[in-house]
């Protein structure tokens, strides 16, 4: 029996270990999409404990934790920070198969040099143990991420901020990795919200153009494009419950966002001819500046509506959605490809009914201008686990070009989850060390650690085309 989450934890083979600890452990990240705060990197407060480094906005240990009986009092209640990290520790200690068992343990280990297991009768020496670390070194976000051997950070950035939080950063030079913005332009897409007009009117302001027009809602969004590409921005990103296409006449979009503008009532197939016009705008623009553009797609939003009301989005009440998606998303990114205007795309899906739809349509829009144009994202959300991981990589081998694949990102609000890039670094290893070993690859050591060094980070370096 293996020691547990010892060196090699998940490393089931020889050749896996060779990979892991000579050509992976000591790559740096690049992490290209995540949701850290970057006023909180520019303040670097210290932590003041465990439970605010832990539970604080993090969606996967409440939503566990509410599955294991836990009172809301307890998680993102008025309860003492003791008692939160206590109640989380009760239920850990039964989370067998729940990759947060590893991912906790991980983040004990590595940032606090703690090997105890959680369980309840360990929280309160575990909790002494942190908190002294945390009061003697003044852990701050800094310090994680410089510990973590981060060299990107691109977060996620609604069209009209400021990004004076960027600005500061680089000037205050406390962090080691370059901090960037990523454009997030959600906002603008979503007609249907109540707040739409109020939004769109900000927008305008920040570009300071007044929007009437659907003609003057792309010059203000192309203005603030490029504002955010002279802060060093490389990258977009849209979360999109599925991907819409109906084309529209230039006139026929114009009514329909000056009635969204009004507040009039839209029809589905409206909204979904606005929101087509909207993404192949952005897609063109993106192509000018060498952008890349990643859709997220497949989430339900909100899906407790007591609780959204009572504690706001983003607090672990989303799930999988089951749109179609094929021929939308085909035609997207043909109507694009067709002005050639088509940028360098991700696709990732929360649905893993999805993976063989997304690891074909990659080999219908490849291009030599860029090795993997067209990415299939890493296992996303409810995927980062190992079982999404290893299936969208074996997909992406079995359809594509595995060795061109970008790797992992946190998509995280925590300062401690860039352990989650060990975690898929040791799986990525023990993949292909098990078809080595199973003499379905040539243990060709040269060829094995080029692909898992680039898998890592050398892909995504060269693919974002961000200096560092």
């Amino acid at each position: 029996m293996k020691q547990f989450m010892d060196e090699n934890f998940m490393l089931q083979t020889e050749m896996a270990v060779k990979l892991y600890h000579d050509f992976a452990a000591d790559m740096p990240i690049f992490d290209y999409h995540c949701h850290l705060n970057p006023q909180e990197m520019y303040e670097d407060q210290p932590f003041k404990n465990i439970t605010q480094l832990f539970l604080g906005g993090d969606h996967y240990k409440w939503r566990y934790m509410r599955s294991c009986g836990i009172d809301e009092e307890y998680i993102t209640g008025n309860q003492p920070d003791k008692e939160k990290f206590r109640a989380f520790c009760t239920a850990l200690q039964y989370g067998i198969g729940n990759p947060l068992y590893h991912w906790t343990h991980l983040e004990l280990k590595r940032y606090f040099n703690i090997d105890t297991i959680i369980r309840e009768d360990t929280a309160d020496q575990i909790w002494q143990n942190a908190n002294a670390k945390i009061q003697n070194s003044s852990m701050r976000p800094s310090s994680f991420i410089n510990e973590s051997n981060v060299a990107v950070i691109c977060t996620t950035d609604d069209p009209i901020d400021s990004l004076i939080w960027h600005k500061k950063i680089r000037e205050k030079g406390h962090m080691k990795a370059s901090v960037l913005p990523a454009f997030r332009p959600d906002k603008i897409l979503q007609l249907e919200k109540p707040d739409f007009p109020v939004y769109i009117t900000h927008l305008g302001e920040s570009a300071g153009i007044s929007i009437s027009c659907f003609e003057e809602l792309i010059q203000a969004i192309y203005s603030r494009m490029e504002y955010f590409h002279q802060m060093g921005c490389r990258v977009s990103d849209h979360g999109l419950e599925d991907i819409p296409f109906a084309q529209g006449e230039a006139e026929e979009i114009d009514t329909i966002f000056q009635k969204a503008l009004s507040g009039e009532p839209l029809s589905p197939y409206q909204q979904m001819q606005y929101k087509t016009a909207i993404l192949t705008a952005l897609g063109r623009k993106y192509h000018e500046l060498g952008w890349v553009m990643q859709l997220h797609y497949g989430a339900i939003r909100n899906n407790n509506t007591r609780m959204f009301e009572k504690l706001g989005a983003d607090t672990g009440y989303d799930s999988v959605g089951d749109a179609v998606v094929a021929k939308p998303l085909s035609r997207l990114l043909d109507s694009l490809e067709q002005e050639g205007m088509l940028p360098k795309t991700i696709l990732y899906t929360l649905n893993p009914k999805d993976n063989y739809v997304l690891g074909t349509m990659l080999g219908n829009f490849q291009s030599s201008e860029t090795a993997g144009k067209i990415q299939f994202g890493s296992g996303w959300w409810f995927n980062d686990q190992r079982d999404g991981m290893e299936t969208q990589m074996k997909t992406l081998a079995n359809l594509g070009a595995l060795c061109k694949f970008v790797g992992m990102l946190t998509d995280s609000r925590s300062f401690l989850s860039y352990t989650r890039h060990e975690y898929f670094r040791r799986i990525l290893c023990n993949l292909l060390g098990t078809w080595v070993e199973n003499g379905e690859f040539p243990a060709d050591m040269d060829t094995l650690g080029k692909i898992v060094q680039d898998i890592c980070f050398n892909n995504a370096k060269n693919y974002f085309g961000i200096n560092c």
